[in-house]
């Protein structure tokens, strides 16, 4: 477990930079997107993966690693708008945006380590390419959760699924930066 708790912060690490430098050049901007917004660039991410593997090729220059990092950015961003809600202008300092895009990291963190703990990191056993539609599965029950204004009868709420899909990303991402 210690190991895993390694690569997972070392992708946090990761992740956590590439955010902080998009928002110095962009701002939050994306604070001004309904959190539907921010899933259907999770499904965009997700679908260019998919793409890329059954197609064996890619004409843009990004890579998968790439759009896995952009998964687990969109998936933070995500749940702190329904945190905080829709802003028009940019009421979070980098700052307070930073907290909440670490907390949120963590609490995936812990999640993960409750999880991993029950299932005996059986991920490590699984392909990328499954992990993928994974992500993609959680990401259609994330939208039919939000067409039904976020009611379930039954099951979680788009909150555990944004987390659940931050968690198969770093798995992948565990997966291609430190291959077996």
């Amino acid at each position: 477990m210690d190991k895993t708790i390694q690569e997972y912060n070392h992708v946090i690490s990761i992740c956590e930079d590439i955010f902080t430098k998009k928002m110095k050049d962009y701002g939050t901007a994306w604070r001004i997107l309904r959190p539907s917004s921010l899933t259907d660039q999770i499904f965009i991410k997700a679908q260019r993966i998919r793409s890329i593997e059954m197609k064996g090729t890619m004409k843009v220059a990004e890579d998968s690693r790439s759009e896995y990092i952009g998964i687990i950015n969109y998936c933070i961003m995500a749940l702190i708008q329904l945190e905080k809600g829709i802003a028009e202008d940019e009421e979070l300092s980098h700052e307070d945006t930073l907290k909440l895009y670490q907390t949120y990291f963590n609490q995936a963190k812990e999640l993960m380590l409750n999880k991993n703990h029950d299932y005996d990191e059986a991920w490590r056993f699984m392909r990328i390419s499954s992990i993928t539609d994974l992500i993609l599965m959680k990401i259609k029950r994330t939208k039919q959760i939000e067409d039904n204004a976020g009611k379930t009868i039954i099951s979680e709420g788009i909150d555990a699924n944004y987390m659940d899909m931050i968690n198969y990303a770093v798995f992948a991402l565990i997966k291609l930066e430190f291959p077996n």
